[in-house]
């Protein structure tokens, strides 16, 4: 295995709050496949950005590893390489690489993380991180190893010869862990690397044909029905379930239905057989972002106890969107993908929807026959009822602070960000009583929840939502309960903490 110059190690901070048994700080190393503000798709890469940054601010040594895409480059961000090129063998091919490190300003949020790009002109320099919109490029497999290969090698020059804690995001990370302990597992010094895998979303899990086991690299004697192998298909996530030490998801009412045959993605057994080596953490948000008191990009700013700010940012966003300026019925908002998982059949699904007394926005887009559907009914009422595609970080939180109510009528949802940005600025959700809506939402008091996924359980939940709307004192009791609530990163990033300290068999800085 190719071997690059390993970086002088300065000094451990006595203060790290991760160290092995012998006193030794241990650097957390992180692997994905996107990284906000560099490249995403969706809550992926702002999930990876908050949660490093809350653990480089608490003394961790915290690196990103993900591909120099060229959306990447797009950013402008000011990167500069880290030696010269390399080569990484991964199956029958010998891959040429580079590793980059993104240079920070001081006022940069990701100042105190070390963020640093693969870069494989072959693979990553294309307009798309995963394919054109609603495909996957044909060689991902073949992409992601070898990005799992060259950061496996980059090691030595990220985190010098201190433990490591190497922690992989989602299936495209996933090969790390199954390598690590394959084709590094004679290297003394990997053997002491740890491995956490995160499952942010089940649904997507890396599957290939079986040929894929020798074009990546990977041993026969590993595709059986125990490690890689799931119904005479490659499984990429299943190999880093088998192979990390331990195993997280985003909330843990996920957890718990990812051990089940109705939620777990035909990989139930697999999350069972982890038995105490998986739990369930919620994601939080940026409170500091995502606050209504400063967001400087509000119309005004309010709290809990000035929520006359609340009602100018109603107003601005009639007026913006072109609905008609009333305050007699709510705005019922949603902020995501337009595409099957986020519960756009249950809207279309029954026709008396959209006969609410209530003003609507749809902000997002997805698969064309949402887009086309939506876009229909509102062309039928344009003064009550909007969709917008294009979708902005800018108008989402002006749509969150000028909304009434939040609808997530999910068919899953691992964690869900918008749920929790929704009640810090007053926004009750409508959401459907899975995953880390359930964790983060108190049925009739932060949020309104429904169990059955169907068009009548789903509109009874609005019904429920727009009849305690009308009555105005119990309406702002919730919305202040609402915004009190804490979704801080700072609880999460103490769990991981937790996790760290179990799979190194560490101790806490004294």
């Amino acid at each position: 295995m190719p071997k690059l110059a390993t970086a002088p190690t300065p000094l451990s901070p006595p203060s790290s709050p991760l160290q092995t048994a012998d006193g030794r700080a241990v650097r957390v190393v992180h692997l994905a496949a996107e990284l906000a503000p560099f490249a995403r798709s969706g809550g992926l890469g702002e999930a990876v950005n908050s949660l490093a940054r809350y653990q480089a601010a608490s003394g961790l040594w915290t690196a990103i590893v993900m591909p120099l895409y060229d959306a990447v480059r797009a950013t402008g961000a000011n990167i500069e390489p880290v030696g010269a090129s390399f080569t990484v063998q991964v199956g029958p091919r010998s891959e040429e690489v580079r590793l980059w490190r993104f240079s920070a300003e001081p006022d940069h949020p990701l100042a105190a993380t070390r963020v640093y790009f693969i870069e494989c002109e072959q693979y990553f320099a294309r307009p798309f991180i995963y394919g054109p919109p609603g495909s996957d490029f044909l060689d991902n497999s073949r992409r992601y190893a070898c990005f799992a290969m060259a950061a496996l090698a980059s090691l030595p020059t990220i985190a010098g010869s201190e433990p490591v804690l190497l922690h992989a995001h989602d299936w495209q990370a996933a090969l790390a862990p199954v390598y690590l302990r394959t084709r590094f597992a004679y290297d003394e010094a990997y053997r002491r690397v740890k491995t956490v895998l995160t499952v942010h979303n089940a649904g997507f899990q890396g599957h290939f044909p079986p040929q894929a086991m020798a074009d990546l690299g990977l041993p026969a004697a590993i595709y059986n029905w125990r490690q890689l192998e799931w119904y005479g298909r490659v499984n990429l996530l299943k190999g880093g379930l088998v192979f990390s030490d331990f195993v997280t998801t985003v909330s843990p009412t996920h957890a718990h239905e990812l051990r089940t045959g109705a939620g777990g993605f035909g990989l139930d057994g697999v999350f069972i057989s982890l038995r105490d080596r998986f739990i369930g953490i919620a994601n939080g948000i940026d409170q500091v972002a995502w606050n209504s008191a400063t967001d400087p990009l509000l119309a005004a700013n309010y709290d809990a106890d000035r929520l006359a700010g609340k009602i100018e940012c109603r107003e601005a966003l009639q007026r913006e969107m072109g609905l008609r300026p009333t305050d007699e019925m709510p705005i019922v908002a949603m902020s995501a993908r337009l595409v099957a998982q986020k519960g756009l059949d249950l809207i279309l699904g029954n026709p008396n929807y959209f006969a609410f007394d209530a003003q609507f926005i749809f902000l997002g887009s997805g698969e064309p026959r949402y887009e086309e559907a939506l876009a229909a009914i509102a062309d039928r009422a344009p003064n009550r009822i909007v969709v917008e595609l294009r979708f902005s970080d800018e108008l989402e939180h002006r749509l969150l602070a000028g909304a009434d109510m939040c609808l997530m009528p999910s068919l899953y949802e691992p964690c869900g960000l918008t749920q929790m940005r929704a009640q810090r600025y007053g926004t009750i959700p409508i959401a459907r009583r899975v995953g880390g809506l359930a964790d983060t939402i108190e049925d009739g008091v932060t949020g309104f929840l429904f169990d059955d996924y169907t068009p009548d359980d789903f509109t009874r939940a609005v019904m429920r939502a727009i009849d305690q709307f009308e009555e105005p004192d119990g309406w702002l009791a919730m919305i202040r309960t609402a915004m009190s609530r804490d979704f801080g990163w700072e609880q999460s990033a103490r769990k991981y903490l937790n996790v760290y300290r179990r799979v190194m068999g560490s101790v806490a800085a004294h």
